[in-house]
């Protein structure tokens, strides 16, 4: 530090800026001198970027999530934030969107129009903001329901420019997993039809169907292996990917109508808690239709056709060769989707068929790889019986004294898990009657098969086929 006496003088600080000056001035001269004006502007140049950006260059980063379209699909983060965002609010949240769908068991909660939360995550602090706004319809008529003007939906998400690969490359893939926990704590089941007014599109309502593996009228083992099939299948996703394999189980469920198959279909989604999409082959008219589809589907979902052998008759292979491309539904153009090209377009799905004559199926659909897994859904076994019994009427075990008679009459008629539970609903309050009442039922069923003169094993009622 210089004393007051050690300044110096305004006239001393006015030489040494002018004698400063001087020097630049002469060392511009000497490089205008040298260097070419084109060197001299170059330089310049990457001096004022070097400061510009220097100065200008912006601290954070904003990630925009839009809600995607039904051509290339929806956007996952985008779905993700929605849910998990509901997450956050806090006192500081002003306006939120609140809706309820009919059925629908909770509350859907989301943030309002330029409404904006905060998040910290690993000492990061994190803004989202959702916008909406309206796009712009298009000179069509207004009659035309592409002209029509939409919503643009998205979510912002900014940060500090520093942390962009934490967040991109960490911070989001949490956010998928959070929200997709979320998601199937709530998760109400949703069964998927084609719609009776738009071609290719489905239309759903909740699935509220019952059946559980634990009431299904179903012999334990067979039930046992379809739970322990359906538990490896979910949790070996690398496996599969190691393999080159579409990750993905085909089930083919075959017997006489009235055996459980669609409850056993709608068992399995309740205990896999995936969406049912029930495709009526009938509706469709052509292969690329169908691929358009099929491809609409979520992951972790059931496709099922049902009675498969007679919903329609696809035209084989060679007919195909004879037909332009794409105009005509064709058994190729299933198969293609089941275990071709087309068949890796998704993850975690089962697909189930179903039919009450397998012989009538063209064997192309029951090769490894198509059908994984063929079950047969025979007719009521005294197991089965006695877990109807335990559900209908509260009898348990094998404690009723006519439960060696019925078992004897089991095995000696053909009798369907559905028409023992009808008998039951007729006699719900009063047990020892609906027994004795049972018992006549299948004496009748017997008397019935000695008259007609049929008699049919029942060799492959517990069957499974791994295939």
């Amino acid at each position: 530090m210089f004393s007051i006496n050690e300044m110096q003088s305004p006239s001393s600080l006015f030489s040494a800026f002018a004698s400063i000056t001087a020097s630049i001035m002469f060392f511009q001269s000497m490089l205008n001198q040298i260097l070419p004006e084109k060197v001299r502007n170059y330089l310049i140049s990457i001096v004022q970027k070097f400061f510009y950006f220097k100065v200008h260059e912006p601290a954070h980063l904003t990630l925009v999530f839009d809600e995607g379209d039904d051509f290339i699909g929806r956007n996952q983060v985008y779905e993700a934030a929605g849910v998990y965002l509901e997450t956050l609010r806090g006192p500081r949240t002003e306006r939120l969107n609140v809706r309820k769908i009919h059925k629908e068991k909770e509350l859907i909660i989301r943030l309002e129009n330029g409404e904006t939360v905060t998040d910290l995550y690993h000492g990061i602090k994190l803004h989202w903001t959702f916008v909406c706004s309206e796009k712009p319809a298009n000179n069509k008529s207004s009659s035309d329901k592409a002209s029509r003007s939409s919503e643009k939906r998205y979510y912002e998400l900014s940060f500090h420019k520093k942390h962009e690969d934490k967040v991109c490359n960490s911070y989001i893939p949490f956010i998928l997993g959070k929200a997709e926990a979320i998601s199937d704590e709530k998760r109400v089941l949703k069964l998927y039809t084609l719609s009776e007014y738009y071609d290719d599109q489905w239309q759903s309502i909740n699935l509220e169907h019952p059946a559980t593996f634990e009431t299904l009228a179903m012999d334990p083992k067979k039930r046992n292996d379809i739970i322990e099939d359906l538990n490896r299948f979910v949790r070996r996703k690398e496996f599969y990917k190691k393999v080159g394999r579409a990750w993905k189980r085909g089930y083919l469920l075959y017997g006489p109508p009235g055996t459980g198959k669609s409850s056993l279909v709608a068992a399995m989604a309740n205990y896999l808690k995936f969406d049912v999409y029930d495709l009526q082959l009938a509706k469709v008219d052509r292969d690329n239709e169908l691929r358009r589809i099929l491809l609409s589907t979520s992951n972790r979902s059931i496709l099922v056709i049902e009675d498969i052998d007679c919903s329609i008759n696809l035209p084989d292979r060679e007919e195909k060769k004879t037909t332009a491309a794409g105009s005509s539904l064709t058994l190729s153009g299933l198969l293609n989707f089941i275990d071709g090209l087309w068949s890796s377009c998704g993850d975690e799905r089962i697909i189930i068929f179903t039919t009450n004559h397998k012989e009538k199926l063209d064997p192309a659909l029951l090769r490894p790889g198509r059908m994984d897994m063929h079950i047969y859904m025979g007719y009521c076994t005294f197991e089965a019986f006695k877990l109807l019994a335990s559900n209908y009427l509260e009898v348990s075990g094998d404690e009723h004294h006519l439960y060696g008679e019925i078992q004897g009459l089991l095995e000696q008629t053909e009798v369907t898990p559905a028409q023992v539970a009808e008998e039951f609903l007729k006699y719900e309050n009063n047990a020892d009657f609906a027994l004795k009442e049972f018992v006549k039922f299948l004496k009748g069923k017997k008397i019935e098969g000695s008259d007609e003169c049929e008699s049919k094993t029942k060799t492959d009622e517990n069957t499974i086929v791994m295939v």
